[in-house]
């Protein structure tokens, strides 16, 4: 009895992994994302990401410090090494129009091309199953991070203390 319903789950995820892979998702940019979610309705997500260092993280790659840590590194030039740009600027090598942004809202939600209409964005389901990325949990946000930020040029990363600087939720959600 408790098979069918853990295979019917199983089954559901399998069809949405599927009809999302099977879209041709693309990368959208910020200024799409920022239309809707600049409003203290929305809790202001875009301000807050203008005005971190995500979206500074590729212009910082063209500073003397950058220069100083690739030279150190062997890198020439850091705002064209994959490595740097892997973290500075994610999108790069699959959107390079987008490689400015930094790291800017689609690295951690998604491509925006299917889920950017507000039909779309009123139902999370149907976001997700539109290309959103929706994390199950602070553990799963946390994950995502320690990807660019474990011990990132030799720096300890304090999870809680950056989230409380970059999180961004819809008020009252």
């Amino acid at each position: 009895m408790k098979r069918v319903p853990a295979f019917a789950a199983v089954a559901a995820i399998a069809v949405i992994v599927l009809f999302v892979s099977a879209q041709d998702l693309t990368y959208v940019g910020a200024a799409k994302c920022q239309v809707c979610h600049r409003t203290d309705r929305q809790g202001r997500q875009y301000p807050i990401w203008e005005a971190s260092l995500h979206a500074k993280s590729s212009a910082n790659l063209a500073t003397p410090k950058a220069a100083e840590m690739a030279k150190s590194m062997g890198v020439p030039d850091p705002s064209e090494n994959a490595a740097c740009l892997g973290c500075h600027a994610p999108l790069a090598a699959k959107a390079p129009e987008l490689k400015a942004e930094g790291v800017g809202c689609e690295v951690c939600h998604g491509p925006g091309s299917a889920y950017k209409k507000l039909s779309v964005m009123k139902d999370k389901a149907e976001a997700a199953k539109n290309g959103l990325a929706v994390y199950a949990d602070r553990s799963a946000i946390q994950s995502l991070c320690l990807k660019c930020h474990q011990h990132a040029h030799g720096k300890a990363f304090d999870f809680d203390a950056s989230w409380d600087k970059i999180k961004h939720p819809v008020p009252g959600k």
